[in-house]
């Protein structure tokens, strides 16, 4: 036989949800017979979810997990599954596919390199296991051959690299899996998404087709699964070098599955084309990453302190989102059952209403709020549907500077006291909004975003406050245009006021005329220079001479700006230890847990920067 009929699925799973997470498998399964697969393949550690973190080093938990693939054996009749789950083999724990075939265990394949940068610790847990090699494991009293395995079905090879080993250039195992003359390359995957990878991914299938000289198959996890990192669940197969099948990406679905022909006999395809835009994909990935957050959390709505400005006004507009694309693709009735939360819509509106019944926003003012961003943020809210609150923190703000001008025996002033006094406005908001989030059982929604991130442009127990923080991870030049793509593309008329205002933090007098970029430096430059020493991890000369070169912008002031950038930076680390979880959107972020980590007392670059006065 020259032809096997194929299915990959991708899941939404949960850490410690074991009922969940198979269920989700065998409802897979099912489809996939239903369609007429042989064969199936899940996602990488799809048994009990890429995030369990140290569960991973406990002896139960892996044990565990092996106890759910018994169960899952008895769902395997006339049919292959091969699915993800750890190993744990005396003090070491591997990263393995277990392949099933009619209700027989008939292998485990191990991952042979492990994922260490960005997001990923992945040493930290799993060992990496010798090509070529292969022992015999005890499944519950049977041996099962453990390794570096290849498989037959219907006459046709099939093998695996699994996630990071498809990255790992000339050492990758295709290659080896070429020279066994496989005919299908399955690599399940637990593939963080970053806007733009998608593309990245399509590049590595399509090339790895034509370079092992076999049909490649990628099958990524799906959803916000345990809170930081999102898996956006793609799916593509490739041959001959042309992208046979993708499907649609972060799906509010429990499970996809995608099923395709593979044959021998067919010598050509037609290539699909795909489409890539960094803002829908910005827009797909937070609502979903919201979506999951609030059901898996299981809290009963958003609560946001919408201050009229960009940062507030996104979160807005994603939530917003969540609702709409969720009850578009699920329907009203499973979107509402799936979030777990009470709601009969009353009208023929029901996005409307339940945006109402989940999202509250409050306008605080200070003394220093202007009428501008109070009309902007009520506009907004009352376009998209959700309650609008108001009230004033000046009592407050009064009383706390008044206590601690009597302590200390002198007055405040903007003079003298400028950080104190601005600061103060923002934590007196916290307090209020955590009632209001407490009363609602709700999720207080944290504003901060990533530029502010990386320069401590943030009031710590104010306007840092949160359970999360969605946007942390997102540079405010993206927001601030992807706020003009929302307004026009997803027709969201009430980010008109929004759009018009200049970013600030209104916590100075009006008469200062505070803006964002006048405390800072332009966002767009903060942009450029996060992106040579954060991402590229330069040092403050590397910085400036590669932006001398790339901006042509004068050289006193771009010395000004760098040097203001890492001193700032430097300072600010306890502020981003202490930040609410965020998402990881964009391609790298500032969050220590899950991508930089810096240390918190430093020498603040001061010897690297005092070398930009010799140039």
């Amino acid at each position: 036989m020259s032809k096997l009929h194929i299915a990959l699925a991708t899941v939404n799973q949960t850490p410690l949800n074991w009922s969940g997470n198979l269920q989700h498998i065998i409802e897979s399964i099912k489809e996939a017979k239903t369609l007429g697969s042989e064969l199936i393949c899940f996602p990488e550690l799809a048994i009990c979810g890429y995030g369990s973190e140290d569960l991973f080093l406990s002896y139960w938990y892996p044990q565990k997990a092996l106890k759910q693939l018994n169960e899952l054996v008895a769902f395997t009749e006339n049919i292959t599954v091969a699915v993800g789950i750890p190993i744990r083999i005396a003090d070491k724990v591997y990263n393995c596919m277990s392949i099933i075939e009619n209700k027989q265990i008939i292998g485990f394949v191990a991952k042979q390199f492990m994922a260490i940068d960005g997001v990923h610790y992945e040493f930290r847990w799993f060992t990496p296991w010798e090509h070529g090699k292969v022992i015999q494991f005890d499944f519950f009293g049977q041996e099962i051959p453990l390794g570096d395995i290849v498989f037959e079905k219907n006459g046709i090879k099939y093998g695996f690299e699994i996630c990071e080993d498809a990255w790992r250039g000339k050492l990758r195992p295709g290659y080896r899996l070429k020279d066994r003359k496989v005919d299908i390359i399955f690599n399940p995957s637990a593939s963080h998404f970053a806007m733009g990878k998608s593309i990245l991914r399509e590049n590595l299938v399509k090339d790895s087709s034509g370079l092992f000289h076999a049909t490649y198959c990628y099958i990524n996890l799906l959803g916000n699964e345990s809170g930081r990192m999102i898996f956006d669940g793609e799916i593509l197969v490739a041959d001959k070098g042309k992208l046979l099948l993708k499907n649609d990406l972060l799906s509010f679905q429990d499970y996809q599955v995608r099923t395709f022909l593979f044959d021998k006999s067919q010598n050509d395809h037609n290539p699909l084309e795909s489409k890539h835009d960094k803002n829908e994909e910005f827009v797909k990935a937070a609502s979903l990453a919201l979506f999951d957050y609030l059901r898996k959390s299981k809290s009963k709505g958003f609560v946001l302190s919408l201050s009229g400005g960009a940062d507030s006004s996104t979160i807005a507009v994603l939530v917003a989102e969540m609702v709409r694309r969720g009850m578009e693709e699920l329907g009203v009735n499973h979107f509402i059952e799936k979030s777990g939360i009470p709601f009969v819509p009353k009208t023929d509106n029901p996005v409307i209403e339940f945006i109402g019944q989940i999202l509250t926003t409050a306008y605080q003012a200070s003394d220093n709020s202007s009428f501008s961003t109070f009309q902007s943020a009520k506009s907004l809210a009352e376009s998209i549907g959700a309650g609008f609150l108001n009230w004033e923190i000046s009592d407050e703000v009064r009383s706390y500077t008044e206590k601690i001008e009597k302590a200390i025996g002198r007055k405040l002033s903007w003079k003298e006291d400028d950080i104190t006094l601005q600061n103060i406005q923002a934590r007196a908001r916290s307090p209020i909004i955590w009632m209001l989030a407490n009363i609602k059982n709700s999720l207080l929604l944290s504003t901060s975003n990533r530029s502010e991130g990386d320069v401590g442009y943030a009031t710590m127990d104010g306007d840092t406050s949160g359970s999360i923080s969605p946007i942390a991870a997102v540079d405010k030049h993206f927001i601030i245009q992807w706020l003009k793509w929302a307004e026009k593309e997803l027709q969201y008329s009430g980010l008109q006021k929004v759009n018009s205002l200049q970013p600030t933090a209104e916590l100075r007098p009006a008469e200062n005329n505070q803006t964002d970029e006048t405390d800072l430096m332009p966002y767009s430059l903060i942009v450029e220079i996060e992106r040579l020493a954060i991402r590229d991890k330069r040092s403050p000369l590397d910085v400036y001479l590669i932006l001398k070169e790339e901006l042509g912008m004068d050289e006193k002031m771009l010395k000004v700006y760098i040097k203001k950038f890492f001193t700032l930076w430097s300072r600010n680390q306890w502020k981003r230890e202490r930040l609410a979880p965020s998402f990881h959107l964009d391609e790298f972020n500032v969050d220590p847990k899950t991508w930089y980590r810096f240390p918190i007392l430093s020498g603040s670059y001061e010897e690297e920067l005092k070398e930009l006065d010799t140039y």
